[in-house]
C-alpha cells in the first residue's frame, strides 16, 4: 500500500472533533518560549535541566495540535537522535545536558504519547516518517509492554524492564491513556492496546472504590496494595489519572468522582500530594496547572458544558504549564458532562 494512501485511511487520531483541540497560539508560543529549546528539547529545570520521554510526547503532541510542522519536525528529530537509542524502538526515558541518557529504560507513558502524537502528526503534516515511527513504537509497546494481569486481564508494564516482582506487578494507573491506546490500536490493527486500555480502566475503577487512587500500585492474585517502595500515595503522577479518563470522555468513571471530591472548591490550592489511607492532604499547590485539572475533573461532574478553566501562565514550573496545556486540549475535546458513561 503506498504510504500517502496508509496515511489517508489512518482514523484522526483518537476523536472525531480531533481538530479543534487546539491550544490558544499565544499559549503555546509562551509554552514553547519557556520549556522548549530550538533544537526540540522539552526542558524541566527543577529536574536538573533534564528531558523525558513522556514530555518530548507531550511536547510533540502540542506542537501538532498547534499546527506548528516546524517545532514538530525539530521534537521528533531531537528525539529520535537522543531517546530512540535502546535495542527495540522504545525510547530512553532520562537524558540530561553535558551527560546524554542516564536511564536507559523506557517510561510506557513516554512512548504511548510519543506514537499518538506522532500519529497526530502523520495525520496533519503528511510526513511519512511520523506514521512509520508511530507504527513501529505502538507494535513495540503492545509486544514488550502488554502482558497478562495476575488477576486477569491484561496490564501496561511501566517499563520493559525491573517492574516484575515475585509479589506481583508493580504499575503506575496514571500511565493507562484510554483515548490513545484505543487511537494506536484502531490506527495499527493492535486490538491488544484497545483491550490493555479497557482493562486498565476497570483496574482503576476497583482502585478507585476504597479511595484516591496511588501513584504506584502492586497488582497481586487476589487483589492490589500500594507499591510502598514507589510512593504508595496520590501524588503527581495520579494527578494525571482523572485528567486522562475525562479527556477519554469517561466522566462517570470513579476514579473521577474520587478526584472530584478530593478537589472540591479548592482548585485554587489544589492538592496534590494525599495519603489514599486517611484522606489527610500531605501537599497543596498554587500553580494554576494543577488549578486546570481540578476545575476540568469538578465541571465535568456538576455542569452541562466544559467549565471555564483558568488562564495558562508559563510563569510556573514546566510539569504544571504541561498539564494545563493538556488539559485545555482534554476540555475542548470532551463532550458535556453526563453524555458519556464510565
Amino acid at each position: 500500500m503506498r504510504r500517502r494512501m496508509f496515511l489517508k485511511m489512518l482514523p484522526a487520531a483518537g476523536v472525531a472533533n480531533v481538530a479543534a483541540a487546539a491550544p490558544d497560539p499565544s499559549d503555546w508560543g509562551a509554552w514553547k518560549a519557556a520549556f522548549l529549546t530550538p533544537e526540540g528539547r522539552a526542558v524541566d529545570a527543577l529536574q536538573g535541566m533534564a528531558s523525558h520521554s513522556e514530555g518530548q510526547g507531550w511536547a510533540l503532541l502540542l506542537a501538532s495540535r498547534s499546527g506548528d510542522a516546524q517545532a514538530a519536525a525539530r521534537i521528533f528529530d531531537w528525539t529520535e537522535r537522543h531517546l530512540a537509542v535502546r535495542q527495540d524502538p522504545l525510547l530512553s526515558w532520562r537524558w540530561r545536558p553535558g551527560e546524554g541518557v542516564v536511564d536507559y529504560n523506557n517510561a510506557s507513558d513516554g512512548d504511548l504519547f510519543y506514537a499518538w502524537a506522532l500519529l497526530d502528526a502523520a495525520r496533519r503534516f503528511g510526513v511519512d516518517a511520523y506514521a512509520d515511527r508511530a507504527g513501529q513504537v505502538a507494535r513495540a509497546i503492545d509486544q514488550i509492554l502488554v502482558r497478562d494481569a495476575p488477576d486477569g486481564g491484561l496490564l501496561l508494564r511501566p517499563a520493559a524492564e525491573n517492574f516484575t516482582t515475585p509479589a506481583g506487578e508493580i504499575v503506575n494507573p496514571s500511565y493507562t491513556m484510554p483515548l490513545a491506546l484505543h487511537a494506536l490500536g484502531a490506527a495499527f490493527d493492535l486490538p491488544r492496546l484497545g483491550q490493555v486500555a479497557d482493562d486498565g480502566e476497570r483496574m482503576i475503577a476497583r482502585i478507585a472504590a476504597t479511595g484516591l487512587v496511588p501513584d504506584w500500585v502492586v497488582l497481586e492474585q487476589g487483589g492490589w496494595r500500594p507499591a510502598a517502595s514507589h510512593g504508595p500515595f496520590f501524588g503527581y503522577d495520579a494527578v494525571r489519572v482523572a485528567l486522562y479518563l475525562v479527556w477519554s470522555g469517561r466522566f462517570s468513571h470513579p476514579a473521577v468522582d474520587r478526584a472530584g471530591s478530593l478537589y472540591g472548591d479548592a482548585s485554587n490550592l489544589a492538592p496534590v500530594r494525599v495519603d489514599p489511607a486517611t484522606s489527610e492532604v500531605k501537599e497543596r499547590s498554587d500553580q494554576s496547572g494543577y488549578a486546570a485539572v481540578a476545575a476540568l475533573v469538578n465541571g465535568v461532574r456538576h455542569t452541562a458544558a466544559m467549565p471555564a478553566l483558568p488562564t495558562f501562565t508559563a510563569a510556573q514550573p514546566y510539569y504544571p504549564a504541561t498539564l494545563h496545556l493538556l488539559t485545555i486540549l482534554a476540555a475542548e475535546v470532551s463532550a458535556p458532562a453526563g453524555s458519556q458513561g464510565g
